[in-house]
């Protein structure tokens, strides 16, 4: 993974920034409090949102503005993406929009805070946490690694790893475990539940009173059958006299059917008779129709081109007509076309011809534009000339400055620095000859009012007893020549303060000059290049003048073709008139051979209706002597049904009935307590029934239950085995990152501290950190020095970076390397020693590092300078880039 480029606006101290990042080491340079670590918070804040930062939201927003972007580039894996933050300020909150999209053409797109840290938290395999302690070494946090707690640091090594999603997994499995075990707990108390329900039912032993309720439905179902005998052989006495009763009833109504008959076939066959003698009205109306539709035939064989009325014939016609049709509409279609075409390749050839004309007009508008605009630059150009003249003579004016001063003009501006750094050094001479001249008149003081007061002012005793009581002329004498030091020095100052004013003159005078070649060299460059612009305009003006001409000619001839062509499409349109003339008389012939054609098809129609007339006379003929022959059928019928009816059988079958009805209703009643208590006895016994299915279903629910079980304990062996297993796994595959991190921090620590009095380190399953000196005493990192501490710390670092890059390679590149203030805890030793481990780095094949840093001994292992600088009187940090050699040779630590 690698950062590409940051651009942030109103981003803490940043108004407008746009820095590129490359591959290599970027070191980010300035003063303290200019910015710098602002720059990798921006990247931090960009790929994780609020969980990057320490404070809150509205924090980063820069004071006194209300609302903040940045943008981050960064490529990964090969894909190339692209992370926009806004934030906006208002209502005492901050709204907050983020997306994230690839730039490479690939689909990914994220929106929104969450799911952009989402993505880029799977995407690296870390989360903000884990990013900070791989790859981002925060200012003042050097040491946040070993400081941490013995667990914590566990923690932290094993999730940047990779091993607490182990960790992860054998806390599922164990919830799981915990989870069968309760499912298990359940279903044996559910188990226990069935087998005591299972026994209570089967001590009521529902099977002997099955039996014994059946034996009661078999007595009460004989009983039944018997009275149903009966029944059924009263209901036969009953059905045979209503039979009886029925046939005469019978016989009775079909008597009453058949007079009705009869009445219906006369009136039929009256009705038949009347309809028999429309039809031959009909039939006479048709064939009158007939001779009508023959008369108007012979009228339209004429108008139709027509000898004879056949189908041959009228065939034969209209397909002569049809042809000749077909020839006028092709021929009308191709005059139509070409009428058309001559009209639009005229108008077409006038558009053209107008086209032309206002293009020519255009360009010899066009052409007096570039002459104008061409006297215009001639008289820039002049303006420019003028200009430079007024500038050389100040020039001439200014140089004199510099013929009677003491310095040429190339040597002012340093000049000017060693006057101030001389004022300075004087200014502090002042100052020490002043304390010193202070401190000797109070000596002075002290020791005349010790004299005054009779004693010696060196020792304090009697001036008769005291060997050194001349010492006072001694302290007057260094008081006299103090004040003398201290009056040249001031006199010296006022020298400096008359000569800095002047050469301050001649500096000023010194950039107004340089200021005046630059505008002078610009002003010749512009008056060159506009004298250059009026000539091509002038050059252009005689292309566009003679581009008119040609366009004006172009036209008058467009517009004598596009006169030709209107003749032609004239032409073309009285050659239409006439061919639209052929075309209506050919459709009055084919209207009048199909004049014919309906005649003929209207004869056929009526003959065919003459014809189906006669077939229905016929036909209801014979209807009506098949209804003739039923009448006589149905009036013999009569007479016989008349004759049957006998009233004492009627009366006989009436009384056997009525006995028969009596007895059904008595064994009815019995029979319907019967049913009832067959019914009681039935229902008993399906609740029996229903108790042994519940027992044989409880039956099966236990063995059911029984296998659940077996299963669920064996479900929970297995998963306490899974469990166990992650344990074990994550300790086996710490160990081996245990000794690969050794390895590499052994690596690490050989470079670092090789020529020290340390020989190796040790790292134990719980990535405790021991360091062993050259005589084997071992040491805690907590007894090394502040700096020893800060580079092991470092060292470590780098050493976890390094696993992670030879462990994920090419399935999820590492991030930057970035180091924010590295050197705060270190010496100028330790920081040449952090250089080594940046080669180091580089040479292991890390691809971008980025240190933040104000030590100038960093800047020679950078491969691109990045320098940020504060504007005092904005309180706007700036960054630059800058060149890297250059920048070192300046610097007072550079090489």
């Amino acid at each position: 993974m690698r950062f590409e480029r940051i651009r942030l606006r109103n981003f803490k101290p940043y108004g407008d920034a746009d820095l590129r990042l490359t591959e290599g080491v970027t070191v980010i340079h300035g003063l303290n409090g200019s910015g710098k670590s602002s720059l990798l918070e921006a990247c931090f804040f960009a790929l994780y949102g609020s969980k990057a930062l320490e404070g809150t939201l509205d924090e980063v927003v820069t004071n006194g503005e209300d609302e903040t972007e940045l943008t981050l580039w960064f490529t990964h894996d090969g894909v190339s993406y692209r992370v926009d933050r806004r934030l906006r300020e208002y209502d005492d909150r901050v709204d907050h929009d983020c997306t994230l999209e690839a730039t490479d053409g690939t689909e990914t797109t994220r929106d929104g805070a969450t799911a952009v840290r989402r993505f880029v938290t799977e995407l690296l395999r870390m989360d903000a946490d884990a990013f900070v302690n791989c790859a981002y070494v925060r200012q003042g946090e050097v040491n946040a690694l070993i400081n941490a707690t013995p667990s914590r640091r566990q923690d932290i090594i094993d999730d940047l790893l990779q091993l607490g999603v182990l960790e992860e997994y054998r806390e599922r499995a164990g919830d799981a475990r915990l989870g069968v075990e309760d499912v298990l707990n359940a279903k044996r108390a559910v188990l226990e539940e069935k087998e005591s329900r299972i026994e209570t039912k089967a001590e009521e032993d529902p099977h002997e009173r099955l039996n014994g309720l059946e034996s009661k439905l078999t007595d009460v179902e004989a009983t039944i059958d018997r009275y149903e005998t009966q029944r059924e052989r009263a209901k036969a006495s009953r059905d045979e006299a209503a039979a009886t009763l029925e046939t005469h009833e019978e016989q009775r109504a079909e008597l009453e059917e058949i007079d009705e008959e009869v009445d219906a076939i006369e009136s039929a066959i009256r009705e038949t008779e009347r309809e028999r003698e429309a039809h031959r009205e009909a039939i006479t109306e048709a064939r009158e129709a007939i001779e009508s539709a023959t008369d108007e035939l012979r009228a339209h064989l004429e108008t139709a081109g027509l000898d004879e009325a056949t189908d041959e014939a009228i065939a034969e016609r209209r397909a002569e007509l049809d042809e000749r049709a077909a020839t006028v509409r092709e021929s009308l279609d191709e005059r139509r076309v070409n009428a058309e075409a001559f009209r639009n390749q005229a108008a077409n050839l006038a558009e053209k011809a107008d086209d032309s004309a206002e293009r020519a007009a255009e360009a010899t508008r066009a052409a007096a534009e570039l002459e104008e605009a061409a006297e215009e630059a001639e008289a820039e150009a002049t303006a420019h000339d003028e200009r430079i003249a007024e500038l050389r003579d100040e020039a001439e004016t200014l140089r004199e400055r510099f013929v009677t001063a003491d310095v040429e003009r190339d040597a002012v501006a340093e000049r000017l620095e060693t006057l101030r750094e001389r004022r300075g050094t004087v200014r502090e001479r002042i100052a020490t000859h002043a304390a010193d001249l202070e401190n000797a008149r109070e000596r002075v003081a002290e020791a005349e009012a010790l004299l005054d007061a009779g004693k010696c002012p060196t020792c304090g005793q009697s001036v008769d007893d005291a060997p050194h009581a001349t010492g006072i002329d001694t302290d007057r004498q260094r008081v006299d020549e103090l004040s003398s030091a201290l009056e040249d020095a001031r006199e010296r100052e006022q020298t400096l303060d008359e000569q800095i004013e002047r050469v301050e003159t001649l500096v000023e005078t010194a950039s107004r000059l340089d200021t005046i070649d630059e505008q002078t060299t610009r002003l010749a460059d512009e008056a060159e290049s506009a004298r250059a612009t009026a000539e091509e305009h002038r050059a252009s003006a005689e292309a566009k003048r003679e581009r008119a001409a040609e366009l004006e000619a172009e036209a008058a001839d467009l517009r004598t073709v596009a006169d030709d062509k209107r003749e032609a499409a004239e032409t073309a349109a009285d050659r239409v008139d006439e061919l639209e003339d052929d075309r209506e008389a050919i459709e009055a012939s084919r209207a009048a051979v199909g004049d014919v054609e309906d005649r003929l098809d209207r004869i056929d129609e009526l003959e065919a209706t003459v014809e189906r007339r006669r077939e229905k006379r016929a036909d209801l003929d014979a209807v009506n002597d098949e209804r003739r022959d039923r009448l006589a059928d149905k009036r013999a019928r009569r007479d016989e049904l008349r004759e049957a009816v006998d009233e004492e059988a009627i009366e006989a079958a009436r009384e056997r009935r009525a006995e028969a009805e009596a007895y059904l209703e008595r064994v009815d009643e019995e029979l319907d307590r019967l049913d009832g208590e067959r019914s009681d006895l039935q229902s008993a016994i399906g609740s029996v029934r229903g108790e042994i299915e519940a027992l044989e279903t409880l039956r099966e629910e236990r063995d059911a239950l029984a296998s659940t079980v077996a299963d669920l304990e064996s479900l929970y062996e297995e998963v306490a085995d899974l469990e166990s297993t992650y344990g074990d796994l994550r300790a086996e595959l710490r160990q081996r990152n245990v000794r690969e991190l050794e390895r590499t921090l052994n690596e690490t620590f050989e470079l670092v501290y090789g020529n020290d009095a340390y020989s190796h380190i040790e790292l134990d399953g719980q990535y405790a950190l021991t360091v062993y000196q050259k005589d084997g005493e071992a040491l805690d990192p907590d007894q090394l020095s502040g700096g020893e501490r800060a580079l092991f710390n470092l060292s470590l670092r780098c050493a976890i970076y390094r696993l992670l890059a030879e462990g994920i390679e090419g399935a999820a590149p590492t991030p930057p390397l970035i180091l924010d203030e590295p050197t705060v805890f270190l010496d100028a030793g330790h920081v040449s020693r952090l250089v080594d481990l940046i080669e180091e780095m580089r040479g292991f094949g890390v691809r971008q590092i980025v240190i933040v840093s104000h030590d100038d001994e960093l800047v020679g292992a950078a491969d691109e300078l990045v320098t940020v600088e504060k504007d005092p009187r904005t309180n706007r940090s700036t960054v630059t880039r800058a060149d890297v050699v250059g920048v070192a040779a300046a610097s007072p630590g550079g090489d």
